[in-house]
């Protein structure tokens, strides 16, 4: 009897880890797109005393995983079924007391006009309530379908977590639930509508302006004022149609970047020092902080598309150094205020900590900020 204690308490030191996230072995980003085609929802089963010495197919009949034990013998045949990490490979085995089951559950195809949703793509989910939610976006993960990212984005996952028919749609059918992006390589915070009401109240909360957002870059250079503010129209480039420009064209859309500096690196061999910046959108026009920080001199560090540098110069950084932060609103049903900040991600605290030796001292905003969102 003490030995299966033992044996349970043991495999009980996996089920909760997995329970939460799989193990915690989270997939990278490039993983999501393969694992997303087994269209499936993956659970983890601990077996205990009542499972010790059962069948496998009578143990997940006994879960009900399935409706019927045929139903289940079909998945443990199709390869669906894994003991202790490794397929099972007939429905009559046996199980042991603390053995780790786990099976893909095959779901139904989306309706026409719908986009398939993703399971394995993890959600840091910040704030959610019948109406919506505010979730921390990681790196490389693209906000909605598009060419090449079919079912490996994040509405995938939003459609996973909520339903197809419980989130917002004026976007448009492939983008549920998307209140405003946020480049595939930036990180951090964001807000999904679960309604349409909800969405195009958000939606108006951003074009009235008192949608606070705020991000953390670093930019090339040394940026002398303490704060700016960058007004400009901004458009589609004409020569390459992947980015976009500071334009006086007709058809040009104003933006609005206010700018703080936190921090401030000297000069190196290879470089003209580092600005640390907070920056404060008033307008949400495609890649707006990127393009505006090239237009005043100073490009995003690791920015592939609007910076400058080899990759030694943008300190090894091969992403953005771009991260929403700070978001804040009145909830637009229950008028309670979502305040919720989100600290630098690893890959960027590990370039500022790179820089320490550097620094030439903060601002007194970046003293107030920098115990919040860098924690160096």
């Amino acid at each position: 009897m003490l030995e299966d204690i033992g044996r349970l308490a043991a495999a009980l030191s996996w089920l909760l880890p997995y329970t939460r996230a799989m193990d915690q072995s989270l997939p990278t980003t490039s993983q999501y797109a393969d694992m997303s085609a087994v269209n499936s929802r993956r659970i983890g089963l601990l077996v205990g005393l009542e499972g010790d010495g059962v069948r496998l197919d009578s143990f997940l009949a006994l879960k009900q995983v399935m409706p019927s034990r045929s139903a289940c013998v079909h998945l443990i045949e199709d390869g669906r079924a894994y003991i202790n990490d490794t397929p099972a490979t007939s429905k009559s085995e046996e199980l042991r007391l603390g053995d780790r089951v786990v099976v893909d559950l095959p779901l139904p195809a989306p309706k026409p006009g719908e986009i398939p949703p993703n399971f394995m793509i993890p959600l840091d989910i910040r704030f959610e309530d019948e109406w919506l939610l505010v979730l921390s976006k990681q790196a490389g993960l693209v906000c909605h379908p598009s060419a090449g990212h079919i079912t490996d984005t994040l509405a995938n996952a939003l459609v996973a977590h909520c339903g197809y028919s419980h989130l917002g749609h004026l976007q448009g059918e492939d983008r549920p639930g998307i209140v405003h992006r946020l480049d595939r390589d930036t990180s951090g915070l964001m807000v999904a509508a679960k309604d349409d009401q909800t969405q195009r109240a958000l939606q108006d909360l951003i074009r009235l302006r008192i949608l606070d957002r705020r991000y953390l870059t670093l930019v090339w250079g040394y940026v002398a004022p303490d704060e700016g503010s960058i007004t400009t129209g901004i458009a589609r480039s004409r020569r390459n149609r992947l980015k976009m420009t500071v334009s006086e064209e007709p058809g040009a859309r104003e933006a609005i970047t206010t700018f703080r500096v936190l921090e401030r690196f000297e000069a190196g061999r290879r470089d003209e020092g580092y600005t640390l910046l907070e920056c404060h959108l008033y307008t949400g026009r495609t890649h707006q902080i990127r393009v505006h920080m090239r237009h005043v001199g100073h490009p995003v560090i690791g920015d592939a598309l609007y910076g400058r540098g080899d990759l030694k110069s943008n300190l090894g950084l091969e992403r953005q150094f771009l991260h929403s932060w700070h978001i804040a609103f009145a909830h637009p049903v229950t008028g309670e205020r979502i305040v919720r900040a989100d600290p630098l991600p690893k890959d960027l605290l590990d370039i500022l900590r790179g820089l320490k030796e550097r620094s030439m001292g903060r601002t007194a905003v970046g003293d107030e900020l920098c115990s919040q969102i860098v924690d160096l």
